[in-house]
């Protein structure tokens, strides 16, 4: 018979205890003792497959909280925000015209005086002509307004479906109290708000791109100060293809919408429409904002001439305008803008649906410039910019090691 061994005295005595084990009966098998598991280490907990998602899931969570952070503390600075990034985007398209100053030997300050003051010369021009195209030719399409109102009203009452009398009353009724209710007092209170905040954003525009153009340079030097080595090459490159897209960007979309304006305005001018200059001035204002702004624009001039001019002038104004917008999108933009603008058109319509909330018309104009601004940086960032190694030579191509 096998034998268990035990702990005897001896081995008690001197402090080593030996392992029981439990007689074995002749014929019977043995039993193994049982293995604990042992706990897995921390970063093995991590190292499986659901783990690594958890870590990937965490740095997006992390991502998001910080660009929602960010966008919330620059929107509650965006009085100073906005002209920033508008005053960047005029210096940029208005750069090489002082760069050409200073080669032909102007001082620094004296081609970008010359520079702002032609800049502040159109702007005052352009409102000049839109305030007296205006108001010499508002009474005349007030009193076109009006009775193409009536007529308007005579339609609803004679139609197809024809209205009553008594539901036209109650609807002018309605829009009577409306318009003297306390809500539109409010926002009218809130309308003089925004035009003291317009004022003032105008004013800081002003100055900063004054700044810009005399000593942009100097700022961006001051910026980059903190780095070295590879790493300012990159943030120099980022600048210089920052200001090559804004700049193509706003170039080439102000001669797309100028053609815009002297087709539409052209046409507008042949049809006998009301306030021609100033629709078209509006045409060109809102071929900044991508898909959608001419088109806004268009539609507003059709409905001048609907009011002024009847529905047939009307038509042909909405044709005017599908053939101008056929020919920016098929033979303009890509001739003109190049790849100042290398964004899909999905891309383009988040940019402007986001920009649109964040910050109204004015966020609408920045969001694509800014988007394909982005753009540029991560291709730039990441080496795969083909414009790279034209900026500076004197860096290796990308994807080489240097020697």
């Amino acid at each position: 018979m096998a034998r268990s061994t035990r702990l005897t005295e001896h081995d008690l005595g001197n402090g080593r205890p030996q392992p029981q084990t439990a007689e074995v009966q002749p014929g019977q098998a043995q039993v193994p003792a049982r293995k604990t598991r042992e706990p897995k280490p921390p970063s093995a907990l991590w190292g499986d497959g659901l783990g690594r998602v958890g870590i990937r899931a965490a740095q997006i969570l992390l991502i998001l909280t910080v660009a929602v952070v960010s966008v919330y503390a620059l929107m509650q600075i965006k009085l100073l925000v906005i002209p920033i990034l508008i005053a960047l985007i005029l210096a940029a398209a208005i750069g090489p015209f002082v760069n050409m100053l200073r080669r032909r030997g102007l001082r620094g300050g004296l081609a970008t005086g010359i520079a702002f003051i032609g800049l502040l010369l159109v702007l005052g021009g352009v409102s000049t002509v839109i305030y007296y195209s205006v108001r010499n030719q508002w009474g005349e399409l007030a009193a076109q307004a009006s009775s193409g109102l009536d007529e308007f009203e005579r339609f609803l009452l004679t139609g197809p479906i024809p209205l009553e009398q008594e539901q036209l009353n109650q609807a002018r009724q309605g829009i009577i109290e409306f318009a003297t209710s306390s809500q539109v007092r409010s926002g009218a209170i809130t309308g003089l708000s925004v035009v003291t905040e317009f004022l003032a954003g105008a004013s800081l525009v002003v100055i900063i791109l004054f700044f810009f153009l005399k000593d942009g340079a100097k700022i961006w030097n001051f910026f980059l100060r903190p780095f070295k080595g590879e790493r300012e090459a990159k943030l120099r490159r980022v600048g210089s293809r920052t200001l090559e897209v804004l700049g193509g960007y706003v170039r080439g979309t102000a001669i797309v919408a100028l053609v815009d304006t002297v087709a539409i305005g052209t046409a507008l001018l042949i049809l006998q429409v009301p306030l021609a200059i100033p629709l078209a001035i509006i045409v060109f204002i809102g071929a900044f904002i991508p898909l959608v702004g001419a088109t806004v624009a268009g539609i507003l001039a059709a409905l001048v001439a609907l009011v002024a001019n009847g529905p047939v002038v009307a038509l042909i104004v909405v044709a005017v305008v599908i053939a101008v917008n056929q020919l920016e999108g098929d033979l303009l933009q890509p001739i003109v803008m190049g790849k100042s603008l290398q964004l899909h058109a999905l891309v383009i319509l988040m940019a402007l649906t986001a920009g649109t909330i964040l910050a109204g018309i004015v966020g609408a104009v920045l969001s694509v410039p800014l988007a394909a601004v982005a753009w540029a940086i991560i291709q730039v960032w990441t080496a795969e910019d083909p414009n790279m190694e034209d900026m500076n030579p004197d860096l290796p191509p990308a994807g080489t090691k240097p020697t």
